[in-house]
């Protein structure tokens, strides 16, 4: 399967598995779980067509790990605007987290801090390299440092998923580290 095969069928169950199921009438269930053969005789139904080997090689080979299949289930890891429950208890963040954005978004951030948007939570990640490659998407990056083990002290629930994405419904401004002069 060619990169950019890979790149479209990924998009595609990013699209339908987090956001608009709807679109191509397939409902998961709480936990966001689809039946693999569903989903795809739903996407043929709607005009795209892919295999459950295209499919398997998405899931094995997405460099986010953004999806995880369970026998023949499948689900987005996180990220989803639809409701959904993943199941992931409360955990213990490391004193730091990260969050890659653009600077044209960092005069909202400074009032507001990080809201999760269109989305049930706000992701952070471990590591300054992927927020890098995160805030990458929409530009120049930047990345922001999280107190998160304050957040934690002060009763912020926190998350993660199977993938290392940090999960929590927001950062207020006042735990924000803002890179260089304003």
């Amino acid at each position: 399967m060619d990169e950019r095969r890979t790149v479209k069928v990924s998009k595609y169950l990013s699209r339908h598995l987090r956001h608009q199921p709807e679109r191509i009438g397939i409902t998961p269930d709480p936990g966001g779980w689809v039946k693999i053969d569903t989903l795809i005789a739903a996407a043929t139904a709607h005009g795209f067509r892919f295999t459950r080997e295209e499919l398997d090689h998405v899931v094995a080979t997405n460099d986010k790990q953004r999806f995880v299949t369970d026998g023949d289930r499948i689900r987005a890891r996180q990220g989803h605007s639809i409701e959904v429950d993943l199941g992931l208890p409360p955990a213990t963040p490391p004193p730091y987290l990260y969050h890659g954005t653009v600077a044209g978004s960092l005069d909202a951030i400074r009032a507001e801090g990080l809201r999760a948007m269109g989305r049930h939570d706000v992701h952070l990640s471990a590591d300054r390299e992927t927020a890098t490659r995160v805030g990458a998407r929409r530009g120049r990056p930047v990345v922001l440092s999280v107190d998160s083990g304050a957040m934690h002290r002060d009763g912020h629930v926190f998350r993660v998923s199977a993938n290392g994405v940090w999960l929590t419904a927001a950062v207020p401004p006042r735990y924000l580290r803002f890179p260089g002069p304003r």
